[in-house]
This record gives C-alpha cells, sequence and structure tokens, in this order.
C-alpha cells in the first residue's frame, strides 16, 4: 500500500489551530500522502506557518489565492492541483488521530470500498473533549443521505480512480454535501466504526449558524439536485425533525 493520499486543507485566518491541525498529518503512521492547504487571503499569520512547515517537509504545498473565495473553491483549487490517488479533507482547525490515514486506506482496500468515512469525536476551543463522539453510520446510500448529512467531512475519502477528480460547487456553504450527495449516485459510502478525527467545535464559526444554513440546504436540493419543490421541502422538513430529535 504506497498510494498517495492528497488532504485537502482550506485556510482562512487559521493561526490558532493551523499548527495542530498539520502536526497530525506529519504524525501519521502512513507516510505517503500530500498536504495541500490553500490560503484564502488571510491576515493573519496562517501563511507564515504554512511555509515555515513546507520549508521542512516538501509534502507539504502552499497555494495562495488573490481574491476571498470561501472554503468550496479553496478546497477545488487544491483539488485541481492534487496529484493523489486518494483525495482526503481536513480543515485547518480540526485534527486526526495517527492512525486515521492507516486505518481508513486498509478499510477501503480491503472491502474494494471507493467512498468512506468515519467516526470522529468532538472538542471545544479549549480542547476539552465533548462526551459522545459522532459515531458513522455503516453504509449510506444517496436516498439516507437526502434527509441528512451523516458523513463528517473531516474524515471523508474517495478514490480518484474510482470517481475521477470530483469538486464542490460554488457555494459558501453546505458545498461539502453537494458533493457528498454527488459521489452517492456513483457509490455508496462506507463508515469505519472507530473515532479516528476530532472535530473543533467553533463558537463563532460558520457551520454554528444552523439557522443560516437551511438556506443553503435549499440551495443544495433544488440548484444542485434538481428536486422538485415538494420533494425539496419533505426532505427540508424532514432534516430539521432528524436534528431537533438528536438533541432529546
Amino acid at each position: 500500500m504506497k498510494d498517495l493520499v492528497s488532504i485537502i486543507t482550506p485556510v482562512h485566518n487559521g493561526e490558532l489551530f493551523l499548527g495542530e491541525c498539520m502536526d497530525s498529518v506529519l504524525n501519521q503512521t502512513y507516510p505517503y500522502w500530500e498536504h495541500v492547504l490553500v490560503d484564502d487571503c488571510s491576515t493573519d499569520s496562517s501563511t507564515a506557518i504554512i511555509s515555515a512547515y513546507a520549508a521542512k517537509d516538501e509534502r507539504i504545498r502552499l497555494i495562495s489565492l488573490e481574491v476571498n473565495s470561501g472554503a468550496g473553491i479553496s478546497r477545488n483549487t487544491a483539488i485541481e492541483q492534487a496529484r493523489g490517488a486518494y483525495i482526503a479533507f481536513l480543515d485547518s482547525d480540526d485534527s486526526w488521530y495517527p492512525t486515521k490515514l492507516q486505518e481508513q486506506l486498509t478499510f477501503m482496500e480491503i472491502n474494494g470500498y471507493p467512498f468512506t468515512f468515519t467516526a470522529y469525536d468532538k472538542k471545544d476551543e479549549r480542547g476539552a473533549r465533548f462526551a459522545k463522539p459522532a459515531k458513522a453510520m455503516r453504509q449510506v446510500t444517496y436516498k439516507q443521505a437526502l434527509f441528512q448529512n451523516p458523513l463528517g467531512c473531516l474524515t471523508v475519502m474517495y478514490d480518484v480512480r474510482f470517481f475521477g477528480k470530483q469538486y464542490m460547487p460554488a457555494i459558501r456553504k453546505r458545498q461539502d454535501y453537494a458533493l457528498w450527495l454527488k459521489l452517492l449516485k456513483k457509490s455508496d459510502a462506507y463508515g469505519l466504526q472507530k473515532v479516528l478525527a476530532s472535530y473543533r467545535v467553533r463558537e463563532h464559526s460558520v457551520s454554528s449558524n444552523k439557522l443560516g444554513l437551511l438556506g443553503y440546504q435549499w440551495k443544495v436540493y433544488r440548484e444542485e439536485e434538481g428536486l422538485s419543490f415538494p420533494e425539496s421541502l419533505f426532505y427540508m422538513v424532514s432534516a430539521v425533525l432528524l436534528k431537533m430529535k438528536s438533541y432529546f
């Protein structure tokens, strides 16, 4: 197993947790990776941090955008430049367990799965972990994913040889969800039942504004998936109810 994995990381003013993110990649037991980081016009020390790491390890690559474009465009820019047989995603405030790549690749190769994800834990801005990790469903179909997004972006990996390079739509939010739906039309996603990543819960992050995300989810249903108004309404209401149920 010596296939190259391209790790895709969008960065915008990520200096606070960027080092921890990059260290978690450097600490992977599987060494055949490239870390492609796209800086989206950061005004803090993010580019200096990435450059310092890149100077010490040639597997790390920095790409700088000239215009602030959002996480979707940043990820697509990295995917376009990626050289790996696999694409994996890791945001700049998240991190991986050391065996994440090794275990997930083994899971994919032994079973012939082209699209996988794992369980992950959650931690706050101080690094304190939440009591309950986010479990991974054993298998996710396109139909199931229309009701809710069960795939944590920081855990997803897909096989470029099976799918070709696949990109996210040019929308500011929910672009990862739209990509999963696209991939699920070609293959189910398979979950590795082990916590192998840590998701950072940020108090003022883009994803913390749940109400604002609903408009983008509607856009995914109507514009990206081409669902009818009644279908979109059905899945939207179902998604809200499922989310409410998870809180109880």
